[in-house]
């Protein structure tokens, strides 16, 4: 089984704006820390690299990341020992704060690519009945079936 993830983002500012710049000039290197880190295995991109563009809500300025790894540890390492932990920490300057859960983690069979409504069913899940092996959060790991 692999670990699958879905995050979400509403952006404070339209994505060419300059007081989010920092952000969107940094997100190639990112994603490369994110497509070099052991464990990684697939993300969500368009022809431009990024998912900044991949509209999944009605909402033109939310943003969504998704991916694929091989264990929870390995997408933690990535998120909380990389730079990665550095953009984590500006999230406020950029993205405004959700009212409810905007991530959601859930295992996949190998091989598998989630779809965005895969992913954001899984979420809305999350939001409706909290943590569970169907649909998770750091808080309450579930270990694959």
């Amino acid at each position: 089984m692999q670990l699958a993830q879905l995050n979400i983002a509403q952006a404070k500012y339209l994505l060419d704006a300059p007081q989010i710049k920092d952000f969107i000039d940094n997100l190639e290197h990112i994603n490369g820390i994110a497509e070099t880190s052991p464990g990684f295995i697939w993300r969500l991109k368009d022809d431009s690299g990024d998912a900044t563009q991949i509209k999944a809500f009605d909402d033109p300025n939310m943003i969504i990341n998704m991916s694929v790894w091989q264990s929870v540890e390995q997408l933690k390492d990535f998120m909380f020992k990389t730079q990665h932990r550095d953009f984590m920490r500006r999230k406020g300057e950029w993205f405004a704060r959700l009212p409810e859960a905007s991530y959601v983690l859930w295992w996949i069979t190998d091989g598998h690519i989630p779809s965005i409504e895969e992913a954001i069913d899984r979420l809305m899940h999350l939001r409706k009945y909290g943590d569970s092996d169907h649909a998770f959060s750091f808080k309450s790991i579930f270990e694959p079936a």
